[in-house]
Order: C-alpha cells, then sequence, then structure tokens
C-alpha cells in the first residue's frame, strides 16, 4: 500500500515543526544562559528569546538574583570551654557577566553546598578563639571576619558574598539560666537605685519647701516686729511732743483740786476772774493773754 505523498508531506512537516519548537529558549532578567554543544561550551545566553539545536545544544539556566543559605546551627566550643550553639545566614549571589556565569558552573561543584560548609568551618575557626561573652559582645566583628573569609574564598567561584549575618549565639542551657539570673539581679539593682533617687529627689523638695515656709514664717515675723516697732517709735515721739507738757499741766491742775478740796484761801486781785486765777495756779494763761500770744 503505498502512502500518499501528501501524508507524506504533512509528517515531515509536523517532525521540522516539533524539531524547530523543541529547540525554543526564552530566559527570564533573573537568569542567564550556558549554552553547550556536544558537551563543550558554546555561547553565553542573555535574557529573551533564544533557539538551540535539539540533541546537539544543551542551555543551562543559572539565578543570578541574591539568594540566602542558612549555615545550620552547630555546636562551637569557645575559648572559655563552653559548648555555643551557633547559626549564621549566608546572602550571595552569581555574577551576572560570562565570565562569572560560566565560573559558577565550571570551577566550583554545588556552589551552595561550598558555601555553607565553608561558613560553618570559618565560623569555628573564629569563635574559637573568642570566650563566650566577647563573642556575644562583639557579632559585628564576627560578621566581618566571616564576610572577609567568605569573599577570599570564592573569588574564583563567580559568586559574590552580598552579607553574613550571625542568627544565634546561644550558651548551654544551665549557662543562660544563670545569665538570666545575673541580668534579673541587675535589672533589680538598677530600679532599686532609682527608686531610692526619686525618693531622695522627693524629700529634697519637701525640705526645700520647709525651708522657705520656714523663711517666710520668719521675714513675716520680722516685718510685724519693725511695724510695731515703727509704731511705738511714733507713739513716743507722739508723747514727747505733745504728752510732756500736758502732764505738768494736769499735775498743777491736780494740786489746785486739792487745795480747793481743803478750803485753802485764795485772795483774787480786783478787777480778776476766778476762772483765770485758778488757770494762773495750774499755770495756764487766761484765755485773753493766751489770745494776745497766739497774735504774737
Amino acid at each position: 500500500m503505498e502512502v500518499p505523498m501528501q501524508a507524506v508531506a504533512l509528517f515531515v512537516t509536523i517532525g521540522i515543526l516539533l524539531f524547530v519548537f523543541s529547540g525554543i529558549r526564552i530566559i527570564r532578567p533573573t537568569h542567564r544562559g550556558l549554552i553547550e554543544r556536544l558537551g563543550k561550551y558554546h555561547k553565553f545566553a542573555s535574557p529573551g528569546f533564544h533557539w538551540i539545536i535539539p540533541i546537539i545544544d544543551r542551555m543551562f539556566m543559572v539565578n543570578i538574583t541574591e539568594l540566602m543559605i542558612d549555615a545550620e546551627p552547630q555546636e562551637i566550643i569557645t575559648n572559655d570551654n563552653l559548648n555555643a550553639r551557633v547559626d549564621a545566614q549566608v546572602y550571595f549571589k552569581v555574577t551576572e557577566s560570562e565570565e562569572g556565569v560560566k565560573n559558577s558552573q565550571y570551577n566550583v561543584n554545588n556552589y551552595q553546598w561550598q558555601i555553607v560548609n565553608l561558613a560553618r568551618t570559618t565560623l569555628r575557626n573564629i569563635i574559637g578563639t573568642l570566650t563566650l561573652k566577647s563573642a556575644n559582645s562583639e557579632r559585628g566583628k564576627i560578621n566581618a571576619e566571616l564576610h572577609k573569609t567568605l569573599c577570599e574564598e570564592t573569588k574564583t567561584w563567580g559568586i559574590e558574598i552580598v552579607r553574613t549575618e550571625l542568627k544565634e549565639i546561644d550558651p548551654p542551657k544551665d549557662v543562660q539560666e544563670t545569665m538570666n539570673k545575673v541580668v534579673k539581679a541587675e535589672n533589680e539593682k538598677i530600679a532599686a537605685i532609682d527608686y531610692a533617687t526619686a525618693a531622695e529627689t522627693v524629700a529634697d523638695g519637701v525640705k526645700r519647701s520647709k525651708i522657705k515656709e520656714a523663711e517666710g514664717y520668719k521675714q513675716s515675723k520680722i516685718l510685724h516686729a519693725e511695724g510695731d516697732a515703727d509704731a511705738i517709735k511714733l507713739v513716743n515721739e507722739a508723747a514727747d511732743k505733745y504728752f510732756t507738757g500736758n502732764a505738768q499741766l494736769l499735775r498743777k491742775l491736780e494740786a489746785v483740786e486739792t487745795a480747793l478740796k481743803t478750803n485753802a484761801k485764795i485772795v483774787i486781785p480786783t478787777g480778776s476772774e476766778l476762772v483765770n486765777v485758778i488757770g494762773e495756779m495750774a499755770g495756764v494763761l487766761p484765755l485773753d493773754m493766751k489770745k494776745d500770744k497766739e497774735k504774737i
């Protein structure tokens, strides 16, 4: 049975289309490609459309975005013989240049696993020379040394170490409990000092208030005393000025009164009035004479 030429042409067309479509590759901006032909590096593929020869060519996609891997927790003996549980994170990316992408595939086998082991080894070397206390207080220094070592060791891998971060440095459970007690005691001490300082401040304020009150009371008493003294002074001046002569006059009047009571005889000159005579006896000028002196 002969196959129609149209069917053969259809099969050939379908085969050609399958061959063409099987060689189509699309690379996203987050990736770069390496094309190998018959097992040898052929060319670099940037983002966009590419066509490779099926079976003969092969394309490897490489992610060039920033990635993070965990160095996995491990027990490290510090310089003061304590087992610290240490974990870290490493942020890195494959450089987007052709050389960098090639090195990440041809110069190192499984670079992520290699970075994890290198980070773990470097952490043991660094923290092993430090005490637990200094390791916790010098995290920045540890991060810097870890980053420097990883950059030096991976410079031929086409890898850029972006940053490293210590995730945890935890001491043994019993040491952690002791440290927590020390921190708690220190916080209680600080709180007690703050409370005592506040109480002292309040007491000092009350003291100053009492002193101010006493000074005000004292000043009030002084002002009252000065007022009383000024009043007495004015009274004395008034007495010296107005009372001394009047007292003598009153004394003379009392003497005249006593004389009249004892029926003493008083000679009244002719043409004199009784009032003026008594006034003269008491030392009081007659009314007419007093008016004349006032006129003078």
